[in-house]
């Protein structure tokens, strides 16, 4: 357990690590190009180290190079099926995209994950594979891992996919789409949910050489024969961490830089600046560095369908505003590393906050006065560190089971005691 002390004014510049989503892409489309890829600046956390294990249990050649890179090997498609379980813990993103990328090794892979990965649903994905003929079966029959995969050639053609619960499984599709037989088009039933995420695959398969047709995020289609070109890729910082720098600088006032972040990226949570913006505090981004002011704070009403990897973050910057918070679009944190939304009504009501949760909105009322408490993680690393942030001005705000942070941001508690 670790006790956050709380602070009067920040002034800090703080180094932001590369980011997850891109780290684990890149490493799944490194497999699959034919050569050697170098992964520059890629995220070491339990999350990517469970994506580079499998690879090596698939055959491929995977190697870390001093801290700074992964050195992937990549076998042009060609692969086969792990003689045991491949076990990837809580990682969504590593499950999700190995499902597919298992089709297209000749044997039977089994996935499996702990106890929260199965009981995560993946139903919509094994349903679009069986559109493909493919034998992608839930054990248990509940639609949730541990998965068998029988896989070969994968025909492809045209499938469709629901796209309210989770963008990964278009990912995952879209991701080893390139290898199946024949052209792939995927067609979303209904409004697919944090675009931002699919954006950030279309932009890392078309810095491998795939392009991706893109009709109004409503179908997309993958050229059959358009395969990965082998080539050294560095990792762009994570919005996503760099969030709980950004809220800090909102909750304790002061001032703070961040540094490694691409201030034209495509993913979602960048936007995050302009929701601190819109609460009151002060902005300037450039091309070095992105500067936060913190100001006071006025609640606002957000839709964050777009954002959900910081709706922890805003929650918890919002106890110190000035009115209600009302946040919404956010029903797929409910299969998140937990239940996102019935977590944070619960570790925000714990601090004496006043809380309204449904099935895809949260209202935070600020309260008076805090008092400090023992914060429950759920195992989920970003429960730990958007409640981190309440300690900046909460005196008594212990964190529990803070290692949990090692998922995606393994260093978090030290960059944060810095401040």
């Amino acid at each position: 357990m670790i006790e956050i002390q709380p602070v009067e004014h920040l002034s800090a510049t703080v180094d932001i690590p590369a980011s997850k989503s891109y780290t684990n892409r890149a490493l799944l489309i490194a497999a699959l190009a034919d050569g050697e890829c170098r992964v520059e600046n890629p995220l070491f956390s339990d999350d990517t180290h469970y994506m580079s294990e499998a690879l090596i249990r698939f055959g491929i050649p995977v190697r870390r190079e001093d801290g700074k890179a992964f050195i992937v090997s990549g076998t042009g498609g060609k692969i086969t099926a792990p003689a045991e379980e491949i076990f990837v813990g809580n990682a969504g993103t590593t499950m999700r995209f190995l499902t597919t990328f298992s089709t297209l090794a000749n044997g039977v892979t089994r996935l499996n994950g702990d106890k929260r990965m199965q009981e995560r649903p993946i139903g919509d994905l094994l349903d679009c594979l069986k559109q493909m003929q493919v034998e992608a079966v839930s054990v248990r029959g509940n639609q949730c891992p541990p998965l068998e995969i029988h896989g070969g050639q994968v025909p492809g053609g045209e499938v469709r996919l629901a796209g309210n619960k989770s963008s990964q499984y278009l990912t995952s599709i879209l991701l080893s789409a390139p290898y199946f037989a024949n052209d792939t088009t995927i067609r979303i039933q209904g409004d697919l949910t944090s675009k931002t995420y699919a954006d950030i695959t279309l932009d890392i398969m078309g810095a491998f050489g795939v392009r991706v047709e893109n009709e109004n995020y409503q179908r997309f289609k993958v050229f059959a024969g358009e395969h990965y070109r082998a080539r050294d890729y560095r990792v762009e910082g994570d919005w996503s961490s760099a969030s709980y720098f950004l809220g800090a600088a909102a909750v304790a006032g002061g001032e703070i830089s961040l540094t490694g972040l691409n201030p034209d990226s495509v993913q979602g949570d960048a936007q995050f600046v302009d929701v601190l913006a819109q609460m009151g505090c002060e902005i300037e981004k450039s091309s070095e560095k992105i500067r936060v002011k913190g100001n006071p704070l006025k609640g606002i009403t957000i839709n964050m369908n777009n954002m959900p990897d910081v709706v922890q973050t805003l929650a918890v910057v919002a106890l110190f505003a000035e009115g209600k918070t009302s946040i919404t679009g956010i029903g797929n944190l409910r299969i998140k590393e937990t239940d996102r939304i019935e977590a944070l009504a619960m570790e925000l009501s714990r601090l004496g906050t006043e809380v309204d949760s449904g099935e895809d909105y949260l209202t935070i009322r600020p309260a008076e006065q805090y008092s400090g408490a023992e914060i429950e993680t759920y195992d989920d690393h970003r429960m730990a560190m958007s409640f981190a942030l309440a300690g900046l001005k909460i005196p008594g705000v212990k964190i529990k089971n803070p290692k949990c942070v090692e998922k995606s941001f393994p260093d978090f508690f030290d960059r944060f005691g810095k401040l």
